[in-house]
């Protein structure tokens, strides 16, 4: 929530771009979670996979981001609840300030470099966590699994696939985390508020803080689930439109 002096009267209107997301990203979940079958389809289809997978498509980059977790699955209703609220609270704020194709291009883009940050740290990572996942479910030592793999490398090779085809990324978060960083660029004094948080806290020590955990959490492993660096990727590939507009003289309006 923000304060009432930055939510002049056109901000109550829902923008079109803003409201088209909500609707496609909640019809999206819908079918997902009635129609669990068919969801599982659309998921393995429009789902962001590991680029040397075989079920990757370049599409993938731009569609992961419309699917949110289904009902019962992991993150459950509070993925798409998160989501699609962040997106409302500061979608509609950003879109009224900067104009329906500015910030349609900012969402977008700032999914897709979430995506390709996700890929990144697959490619990274994808054999340590590869023998480690390994490890757990035979329950041996990791040092065990990749002696075996190296003594075997065609076992290890077809292993290698299968993995690869299980790794997906689904969400919108990479996009939402652009949005909080330019809402605190663009109103970094604003007084919100967080659930279980009594006091407001200015929008940019927000944005820092969240952050700083995602840094966190993508470092340690924490909530493994979870695609920290991709959030991190989303704030990452808005910087480049701040700055810009900001150089523009564009950042707080006068749109084009």
């Amino acid at each position: 929530m923000f304060d009432r002096q930055y939510n002049p009267r056109g901000f109550l209107r829902m923008p079109p771009a803003t409201q088209n997301l909500l609707v496609i990203n909640i019809g999206l979940w819908l079918v997902c979670s009635l129609m669990p079958g068919f969801g599982d389809k659309i998921y393995g289809h429009l789902g962001l996979h590991y680029w040397g997978a075989g079920s990757f498509n370049p599409l993938q980059f731009v569609t992961y981001m419309f699917l949110q977790a289904p009902l019962g699955g992991a993150g459950g209703i509070g993925h798409i609840f998160f989501n699609m609220f962040a997106l409302y609270m500061f979608g509609r704020i950003l879109e009224a300030t900067w104009g329906t194709r500015r910030f349609l291009c900012f969402y977008l883009v700032c999914g897709v470099g979430a995506a390709f940050i996700q890929e990144a740290v697959w490619s990274l990572t994808f054999h340590d966590s590869m023998v480690a996942s390994l490890a757990e479910f035979n329950n041996l030592p990791e040092a065990v699994i990749s002696s075996q793999l190296a003594q075997d490398p065609a076992a290890a090779l077809s292993l290698s696939g299968r993995y690869a085809d299980s790794l997906l990324t689904i969400g919108a978060s990479g996009a939402v985390f652009g949005l909080l960083l330019g809402f605190g660029c663009v109103f970094p004094n604003v007084d919100m508020y967080i659930f279980f948080i009594p006091v407001p806290v200015k929008a940019k020590y927000l944005v820092a803080g969240y952050a700083v955990i995602e840094l966190v959490f993508g470092i340690t492993g924490a909530a493994s689930m979870v695609a920290h660096f991709a959030h991190l990727g989303g704030m990452l590939f808005a910087i480049p439109f701040i700055i810009y507009w900001h150089y523009k003289g564009t950042l707080h309006g006068k749109r084009y």
